[in-house]
């Protein structure tokens, strides 16, 4: 059984959750970043680390899908609990919603000022906005941080790297093309896995345990045994997220 990582999971979205951790267990799982979207989000994936010491691990975070002009309250509750998470996550950009590219761009640059402040690494939305999200990051004395999901150019995954950063792959890429691409031209050792659970591939809602479905693409795509995979990408979220397991 392989020790693996899910570097992305909204865990208050899964009903079961119990089931789903005792079943990720069973997996291999040894981690789990629960990522929060908004406040609420944020005292629930708070609440859970409490509660799954040493499994779940919270990231605060302000999703984009999320923000309206009081955006400002969610990041107080963010910095007064900055101390108590691995990282800042879900936040980003996202050009592909009806929200104003300059609210976004405003709330985004306070995220990025939160994390270079606290040493934080950022779990980075990017959808369409992968230029400008890495943009607010150059400069900034930011960690080492996740490109969540990453289905950008190619060309901008390359400044991506050279910026010290990561991308985590999650079950599409058993078959996004974009997204197989970007994990092709990744170095292992600038791979996460992750399963965005409970989001659906294909239409079946995934679960933290589908980091092995993670595993197995990264490991056909780059042809590489899926013991060197684990080893390696949990290696990297170790490394990223100050882990100690």
């Amino acid at each position: 059984m392989f020790r693996l990582i899910d570097s992305h999971s909204h865990l208050e979205e899964i009903s079961d959750l119990e089931r789903a951790l005792d079943e990720a267990r069973e997996a291999g799982v040894i981690g789990v970043i629960a990522v929060g979207m908004d406040k609420d989000s944020n005292e629930r994936v708070l609440s859970l680390g409490e509660t799954y010491p040493g499994l779940v691990f919270p990231a605060l975070g302000l999703h984009p899908w999320c923000l309206d002009e009081n955006f400002r309250e969610v990041l107080e509750f963010v910095r007064e609990h900055v101390e108590e998470c691995v990282a800042l996550g879900e936040v980003g950009m996202d050009f592909k919603i009806p929200k104003p590219k300059r609210l976004q761009l405003e709330a985004f640059e306070e995220v990025v000022s939160l994390a270079s402040r606290f040493k934080k690494p950022l779990i980075v939305h990017s959808r369409w906005a992968w230029m400008e999200t890495l943009e607010s990051l150059k400069g900034e004395n930011i960690p080492p941080s996740v490109f969540h999901w990453y289905t950008g150019p190619l060309e901008i995954l390359q400044e991506v790297l050279e910026e010290g950063h990561y991308i985590s792959a999650t079950p599409a890429a058993e078959y996004s093309v974009p997204h197989i691409s970007a994990i092709k031209e990744c170095p292992l050792d600038r791979v996460l896995l992750e399963t965005d659970s409970p989001v659906k591939y294909r239409g079946v809602e995934s679960r933290p345990k589908d980091v092995l479905r993670s595993l197995k693409a990264v490991s056909e795509i780059k042809n590489l045994d899926e013991k060197e995979v684990a080893e390696r990408t949990t290696e990297n979220a170790i490394k990223v997220f100050g882990l100690e397991l």
